[in-house]
């Protein structure tokens, strides 16, 4: 009698913190600091505040339908059980847009920074080498991976420190934190507009919901998780918004795509900026590390499923406990890096996020207030109030994305149906050829 080799619950709290962080990355805070500032109108502590009230009614229906659905898979797996396994399939397939496309940019911009850093060493080799990196971590086990993800995350908060630091240092005696709010030159359209832009700062709080499997007390754990995450990342990005709106209400930058950077240089000069090159390339190393684990995992389950074709995606090494033939799939995928644009990867990733986040904030409406009858006052308001807003919100976002975004996306969802009639039409032929035919003188095959 075979054992069957299943995922390993070895994950604690914190573990599962680390790796959500990884993926979210903080230093997220720079790299779109310039398109940001721009489209809030430089208020962005005001646009930051918004984006986390927004994003957290998502995270608290991911939270609920975690505990309801203790199980890998995510939106995937939430969305099949409340709703319909077929509208599943659709959400897990845009999800693997968001899963599949983040360790591609995560690659692209490790090539793109390090050969800016070593002309002489083509982007290719860093792209490669990073794969293989990514590749054999993920193999070896996510516990590994978590504590990995701990160390690199607990510098980039340590750099945040330290930039809020030189900041603090800057302040006058007059200044102070409610002149932020005073401010009523800019409308509240136009903070709301830099407000659905610093949303994507948040897009990785979701990935622990596949690492259930993997993580101790799941149920409470995951919860938990999800929250500390958006807090942490909250905090993360409004003390240094506020010191720096605060010191420098008026900003321009020479180039918006590197503003990240000038802000660093005239905060802490030269010996600050080099620091942040280093440290932003460690965030982008450990973004790509938890997004592997991310969507290995979602492969597994949709594998498991029968979604996916079983022997490849639902098999898990016997020794590592990991889906190794799923990890060498994403490092061939992620290896599109090499012809991809950056702006086509950021558009898939935000179409599968979107998407993903839409259906989990209705999956708790069917599934609390409807499936299961919890109607009461309070319960309206957990069940249906709240989802419902969660829901209102990402859909303006998903408005907000512009054509080739809406178009790409619809196009590989075309490609999912189509895939999933085939999958039906071959199951429905397997099953008429193995139901005996009768005849006359008996049965036959």
């Amino acid at each position: 009698m075979t054992t069957e080799v299943t995922l390993r619950k070895s994950l604690s709290l914190f573990q599962v913190v680390y790796m959500g962080l990884a993926w979210m990355t903080p230093m997220i805070y720079f790299s779109i600091y310039g398109i940001a500032y721009e489209n809030a109108h430089g208020m962005l502590t005001q646009a930051y505040l918004l984006a986390f009230i927004a994003i957290l009614f998502t995270a608290y229906s991911y939270g609920v339908m975690s505990k309801t659905f203790p199980t890998s898979g995510s939106a995937y797996t939430y969305t099949k059980k409340s709703l319909h396994p077929y509208l599943g399939f659709l959400v897990g397939w845009a999800l693997l847009l968001d899963y599949f496309f983040s360790p591609i940019i995560a690659c692209l911009t490790f090539g793109i920074y390090l050969h800016a850093q070593f002309p002489s060493i083509p982007a290719y080799v860093w792209i490669i080498g990073l794969n293989i990196v990514l590749a054999i971590v993920n193999i070896i086990g996510i516990k590994f991976s978590a504590n990995i993800s701990k160390i690199f995350v607990w510098i980039q908060i340590l750099f945040i420190a330290v930039f809020c630091f030189f900041l603090f240092r800057g302040l006058s005696g007059d200044v102070h934190p409610l002149q932020l709010f005073l401010q009523t030159d800019v409308p509240f359209s136009t903070i709301l507009a830099g407000a659905s832009i610093i949303c994507f700062s948040f897009l990785g709080f979701d990935t622990v919901t596949t690492m259930s499997e993997e993580t101790i007390n799941s149920e409470k754990t995951i919860p938990r998780a999800i929250m500390i995450i958006i807090i942490t990342a909250s905090i993360l990005y409004l003390v240094p918004s506020v010191l720096t709106q605060l010191i420098y209400p008026h900003l321009t930058f020479v180039n918006v795509d590197s503003a990240g950077f000038e802000i660093v240089q005239l905060v802490g000069g030269a010996a600050l900026s080099s620091v942040f090159i280093t440290v932003l390339i460690l965030a982008i190393f450990t973004q790509g590390l938890s997004s592997v684990t991310s969507v290995s995992r979602l492969l597994f389950v949709m594998g498991r499923d029968a979604i996916l074709p079983k022997r490849v995606f639902g098999f898990l090494h016997p020794k590592f406990n990991t889906p190794v033939i799923n990890i060498a799939i994403v490092s061939c995928v992620s290896l599109l890096a090499l012809v991809i644009s950056l702006d086509n990867a950021v558009k898939f990733v935000n179409f599968g996020a979107l998407t993903a986040f839409f259906f989990v904030n209705i999956s708790v409406i069917a599934q609390k207030y409807i499936k299961e009858g919890q109607r009461s006052a309070k319960m309206t308001f957990k069940y249906l109030i709240l989802p419902l807003a969660g829901a209102g919100f990402i859909g303006y976002l998903l408005s907000l994305l512009d054509k080739d975004a809406l178009w790409m996306g619809g196009v590989w969802l075309v490609v999912g149906i189509v895939y999933h009639l085939v999958q039906k039409r071959m199951r429905l032929s397997a099953g008429r050829a193995a139901v005996p035919i009768r005849g006359q003188s008996g049965v036959r095959t």
